[in-house]
């Protein structure tokens, strides 16, 4: 009986050292922001405003309809001690639905009694990065120029995610001023991660497409940082991606030919890396999966073609019944048999080739550059290849090429001659970012 007991208090110790071991790892690179944090005050009253400012946008109608109204509204609400200012709110709650995020949702991971979460990185950036403590959003602080320039613009930047609703542009979720007098007045973006879940990524790079400046040394020198790495230190590697290869290259041409008409350099192309699991790959042959990441990657109730098109999955009769669990795509009865039953889900072919995306040959799904999204948490931001799931998003819009870049540019080109900086016109910048892409993607 002893020896019993006495093994079942080891296992239970080694349990909560592996538990803590596991919160370690998770919180590598983040600090919580506790009572002694010198940021848990304004932390705590950004959580107090903005959780007033989302549950006043759930007690308001809806708009699917915006106006120029909408893209210059700024609500001011007061509370002890600070007011809080929120710009745009219902063209970023309707961008909030287009990803399928409820306000109840979006509360809940901003607004939890969770702390928030300190980003520790290798940035040059003297902005201030708080992350939910389910690391699902990111707050970054921005200076009035930049918020300014995203507001003038926020309307070329919906109707860009309109036409092309899975680009890989970054996906702001508010924008939010909050002033305590005699203190601080501080502008800050709530953004979707691009990293999330991010539980097994161990490696992460930011992306510009140049030489200069662009190599960070791994180490860490035993400090709890997260090292973002660059280009030079992608040298030798490559972004697999099989049959999505060309989606993936074609829309970051897309994305990029949109900042160059906003005249915007200096972006990057945040990646990183995992490897799939077996069930993971196996998964992605089933028939339960492209019907269910079919339902994510089409609108059935924009489809221009009717929700009886026979090139268009039709899922709705079944809405509220579970996925049948097929792993085999030879199984079950035949598509002939299925229509006579009345129970077809009408693809218009099924095969292991389904990677490709040529079952789903509807108008829309080109005109607006769709692909078969994966089944899986943040999808917009996660492309699956034969062996890794990659992390990808194109983040730091904010740059314009001003009279400061021109000289900036200028001074470079005396300094350095030869090599490849980031301070170029956008034109240059673009094509450059997209060859870097085109070359190292197989």
């Amino acid at each position: 009986m002893a020896q019993r007991k006495s093994a079942g208090t080891s296992r239970a110790t080694r349990r909560r050292r592996w538990w803590h071991l596991r919160q370690q790892w998770r919180m590598l690179g983040v600090f919580e922001i506790n009572p002694d944090h010198e940021f848990y005050h304004l932390t705590s009253m950004i959580k107090e405003g903005l959780h007033a400012s989302i549950q006043k946008s759930r007690d308001t109608t809806e708009q699917d309809t915006l106006t120029d109204e909408h893209f210059k509204a700024v609500d001011t609400q007061t509370h002890e001690g600070f007011d809080m200012q929120t710009f745009a709110e219902p063209v970023f709650a309707k961008l909030r639905r287009s990803l399928d995020i409820t306000e109840e949702e979006y509360r809940d991971s901003l607004c939890s009694e969770g702390c928030y979460l300190q980003f520790v990185s290798n940035s040059k950036s003297k902005a201030n990065f708080f992350v939910t403590n389910d690391k699902r959003y990111f707050l970054k602080t921005q200076s009035s120029r930049e918020v300014k320039f995203l507001l003038r613009n926020l309307q070329a930047y919906t109707d860009h995610l309109d036409k092309y609703p899975h680009s890989l542009m970054v996906r702001f979720l508010g924008v939010h001023r909050i002033v305590i007098p005699s203190q601080i007045k501080k502008y800050f973006i709530v953004m979707q991660s691009v990293f999330y879940p991010d539980e097994r990524i161990n490696i992460r790079y930011d992306i510009k497409g140049c030489q200069l400046g662009r190599w960070t040394n791994p180490d860490t020198g035993g400090k709890q940082m997260i090292k973002v790495l660059k280009d030079n230190n992608f040298e030798g590697q490559s972004i697999t991606l099989g049959p999505e290869k060309s989606w993936f290259v074609n829309q970051v041409k897309v994305d990029t030919a949109f900042l160059q008409e906003l005249n915007v350099l200096d972006y990057s192309l945040l990646l990183a890396h995992q490897p799939l699991h077996q069930d993971e790959i196996d998964g992605k042959h089933s028939l339960a999966n492209v019907v269910v990441r079919t339902t994510k990657s089409v609108d059935l109730h924009d489809c221009p073609t009717g929700t009886h098109s026979p090139m268009m999955p039709l899922l709705e009769e079944n809405a509220g019944e579970p996925a049948p669990e097929i792993t085999d795509w030879d199984s079950g009865p035949s598509q002939t048999e299925a229509e006579a039953s009345g129970e077809a889900i009408p693809l218009q072919e099924i095969s292991k080739k389904e990677e490709t995306r040529t079952e789903l040959q509807l108008p829309e799904w080109h005109e607006h550059h769709r692909r078969l999204l994966p089944n899986c948490k943040n999808s917009i931001h996660v492309i699956d290849g034969p062996e890794h799931r990659y992390f990808v998003g194109i983040i730091d819009i904010f740059t314009v090429y001003g009279f400061k870049k021109r000289l900036e540019n200028l001074w470079k080109c005396l300094r350095y001659p030869g090599k490849t900086f980031s301070t170029v016109s956008p034109p240059k910048y673009s094509s450059r970012f997209c060859q870097w892409i085109q070359k190292r993607t197989q």
